[in-house]
């Protein structure tokens, strides 16, 4: 099974994204035999062997010890794992960044697929980290790492002791904290985006706590035209990530 000097990622999808974007930091490649004919699983093969990485035909059973009974699509990576980042940390990311901070908060979220969902999207947006309580939330599991097809390598991922704490620290440094809520009054689209921003998402059915809550600067939601009430996590990060971009780039 994995180590703690590694980490294992697997999909074809997630092992491609991280032989493109860090090569550096993938230390061996599993392929299943019964693939090894497939053009993705060769295009795959090729990158590595340019990145200088050694890559085993592995068996059936070879696979299931390393990453278990998921669907690894016949590929697993091992990867030298990132640096952990925790609340001392955030301050200094902050620090390098040119332009305003985009930070994806996450209350509370207790699903691995959701916070995988939640990693991709915010990358794919450009937010600079996503923040999770350390307790009662999800890990960065083999799940989310799979569902997050690569991100998972590349976004900080912060997790903290006290998310109000942190949160108020964000204020102290010019950050506003805007909270995601379908009871709010103003519009996410009417709300101005353009500042240094942390989004807060709450949990699956139950939302932002309380005492996160009163940290948020102000509330917004997403109009619903139709039935249902309240979208997925993943789902309102998305649309809510890119209203931020399209205001920024306006």
């Amino acid at each position: 099974m994995a180590d703690s000097k590694r980490n294992y990622v697997y999909g074809l999808h997630a092992v491609n994204a991280a032989l493109e974007r860090a090569p550096e930091r993938v230390l061996e490649l599993w392929i299943a035999q019964s693939r090894d004919a497939e053009a993705r699983v060769r295009e795959l093969k090729d990158k590595a062997q340019r990145a200088g990485v050694h890559i085993h035909a592995a068996a059936p059973d070879v696979l299931l010890k390393l990453v278990g009974e998921v669907a690894h699509q016949g590929a697993v990576a091992a990867m030298r794992p990132l640096k952990g980042w925790d609340e001392h940390d955030l301050a200094g990311l902050l620090d390098q960044l040119k332009g305003d901070p985009l930070l994806l908060v996450l209350d509370g979220v207790t699903d691995p697929h959701n916070l995988g969902a939640c990693l991709r999207t915010a990358d794919a947006a450009g937010a600079h980290a996503v923040i999770i309580p350390k307790d009662r939330a999800a890990t960065l599991d083999g799940v989310a790492r799979k569902v997050a097809a690569g991100a998972a390598e590349f976004i900080p991922v912060v997790s903290v002791t006290n998310l109000a704490r942190t949160l108020e620290a964000l204020k102290q440094r010019g950050v506003w904290i805007v909270g995601t809520d379908g009871g709010a009054v103003q519009s996410l689209f009417s709300a101005d985006l353009k500042r240094p921003l942390a989004l807060v998402l709450g949990a699956e059915g139950s939302g932002m706590r309380h005492l996160t809550r009163e940290k948020c600067d102000f509330l917004v939601r997403i109009p619903m035209a139709g039935h249902m009430e309240s979208l997925n996590v993943s789902v309102t990060a998305g649309i809510a990530l890119f209203e931020v971009l399209r205001q920024r780039a306006g």
